[in-house]
This record gives C-alpha cells, sequence and structure tokens, in this order.
C-alpha cells in the first residue's frame, strides 16, 4: 500500500505546489549532467559517438538510479513520514501536470490577445518544430499536440514505471526521456543519441497506447466524442514518424474532432470544425481526466494485489 501514498501525496504536491525553482530541478541537474559528458565526443567518428552515447546513458541512469534506491531503504527504516514525504517528492519530480497545463494555457492566452510573436516564443517550450512562421490556427494545433503527447511522458509513463519498478523505475524512465529529449533529434548529436532515442522508443510503448485509450475513455465524461477518437486512432495512430507519438495526438484530433498537423510530416483527424483556441482548454481537460482515471485504476489495482496477496 505504500505506492497508493506515495501516489496520492505526490498528485497532491504536483497540483498544489507545481515545479520545485529551477536551479534546484533534479531534472535539471540531469540535463547538466548530460551536457558534460557528451561535450568530448562531437569529433569522434559515428560508432564511437554511438557507444559514448550508449554508455552516457546508463551511466547517467546509474548515477540518479542508485542513490534514490539506497536513500529510500534507508529512510524506510530510520522514519516512515520521512521515507513517504522524500518518496513523494522524489516521485513528482518525475511528472508534471500542472506545469504542462500552466504551459498550454499560457500560449492560448496570448494567442487570443493576438500576441503572436510572443506566442511563437512560447511554443518553442513545448515543441522541437521551427515556430517563427505558424499562423494563429497552426500554433494551436501545435499546442493541442504537445499535451496528447506530452500525457504519456508527462505522467503516464512515470507512472506505469513507478507501479512495477517503484521511485527508482520513475527516475529511470525520466532520465530516458531527458537524453531523447537532448540528443535524440537528428542534429549533431544523432550518433551518440541514438541509443537514447532508441531506449525512449521502448519504454514509451505500452504508456503511449494506454494514454490513448484513457485519452478516449476520458473523451467520453468530457463529452468529446470517444467514438471518433477511437475512429482516428485505428486509422492515423501510425501516421508519424515516431512509433509511439501519434497514438495520443490521433486519439485527441478525434476526440475534438478537428485536423491535428505538422506541416511536411503528418495530418491527424478530419477537419470537421475549424481549431480555436478553445479546443486548448478542452484538450487540457482531456487530458486531466485521462490522469487521474489512470491514477484510480493504478490505486484499485494495488489494493486488489495487496488483499489477494
Amino acid at each position: 500500500m505504500d505506492a497508493v501514498y506515495i501516489l496520492i501525496l505526490a498528485l497532491l504536491l504536483d497540483l498544489t505546489v507545481g515545479e520545485p525553482p529551477y536551479r534546484f530541478h533534479p531534472v535539471v541537474w540531469m540535463g547538466k549532467v548530460i551536457a558534460f559528458l557528451i561535450r568530448f565526443c562531437r569529433m569522434w567518428s559515428p560508432a564511437a559517438q554511438f557507444i559514448w552515447g550508449m554508455l552516457v546513458t546508463l551511466a547517467t541512469i546509474a548515477l540518479f538510479v542508485t542513490p534514490v534506491f539506497f536513500l529510500l531503504g534507508w529512510l524506510k527504516g530510520f522514519s516512515l513520514i520521512a521515507y513517504f514525504i522524500v518518496a513523494a517528492v522524489l516521485f513528482k519530480i518525475t511528472f508534471s501536470l500542472r506545469g504542462l497545463r500552466q504551459a498550454a494555457l499560457k500560449i492560448k492566452k496570448l494567442l487570443v490577445k493576438k500576441h503572436l510573436p510572443e506566442a511563437r516564443f512560447e511554443l518553442r517550450a513545448l515543441v522541437s518544430r521551427d515556430c517563427s512562421q505558424l499562423n494563429s490556427g497552426q500554433m494551436v494545433s501545435a499546442v493541442v499536440e504537445s499535451v496528447a503527447e506530452s500525457s504519456c511522458d508527462s505522467y503516464f509513463a512515470p507512472l506505469f514505471f513507478f507501479i512495477f519498478l517503484g521511485i527508482p523505475g520513475a527516475i529511470a524512465y525520466r532520465v530516458i526521456n531527458t537524453l531523447d529529449a537532448m540528443i535524440g533529434k537528428r542534429g549533431k548529436y544523432e550518433y551518440t543519441g541514438k541509443f537514447a532515442a532508441k531506449l525512449d522508443t521502448v519504454v514509451n510503448f505500452i504508456p503511449a497506447r494506454l494514454a490513448a485509450l484513457f485519452i478516449i475513455m476520458a473523451a467520453v465524461i468530457s463529452r468529446a466524442s470517444a467514438g471518433n477518437a477511437w475512429r482516428m486512432l485505428r486509422r492515423d495512430a501510425g501516421k508519424t514518424l515516431s512509433p509511439n507519438a501519434g497514438w495520443t495526438m490521433s486519439a485527441m484530433a478525434g476526440a475534438l474532432r478537428v485536423q491535428l498537423e505538422k506541416v511536411g510530416f503528418y495530418k491527424l483527424g478530419d477537419p470537421e470544425k475549424a481549431l480555436e483556441t478553445g479546443h486548448i482548454d478542452v484538450s487540457v481537460k482531456i487530458v486531466y481526466i485521462a490522469c487521474l482515471l489512470f491514477s484510480l485504476v493504478a490505486v484499485v489495482g494495488v489494493v486488489i494485489y495487496n488483499v489477494v496477496a
């Protein structure tokens, strides 16, 4: 039952307190460690860069997971109260629902006020595409896409690994996801980040599909189009370059009855309705409901497991 208490406390921390200050955020520390380690290999051969990238990935995971494992083991024998508090804080830093909502709604407010240059600037925090030429509708699409896709790595995946591997599993996931975000894309770190990118794809495989299914269930509760979400998921999930991202985005496109587009790459859903800033609010609502439903299922599953065991 420890997992239930930790999950509830971590959720409360996220929804009420939010993110710790930037300089104290462990994910920022992860980024600094990764940036330091990869600076040595840019002039190496592709094979050497790949091997180094694999070593950096494994070493960074070990660096952050090992002390967490031993710290929690010691705290559990020293003080249960301290154990639950520290465990909840550590788990909370692996996910961010409130932060995702705030980022999306900040851009929405700028779009409503027609502050397009400022909206493009803020959008860079959510997407990796070039935002300099995006119009208002394209920015709404990008935000909705990001909200849907981020439901996986911002909540579903950390909770999935927490359920099965505890806090160390959630921390390991966050390291892998941070590595992918920093060096997993094509570019100057293509070979160094290839192992991390493939590993990120593997660890997100199940969570992405769970997130898509829970988005459909959330669409029922929020009175969006669950049936259309299912149809678009089946039709469009494979249209993205990522084998995972298309699942949540196509389900969201179907639920909203809109078309989400990354120009030159994919179109998901049918344009039954024109994209409006209000769709950002609805997408956030659907993701919140989906995440809370998944949390409820996780809690019930843990309770049943404890009763049966």
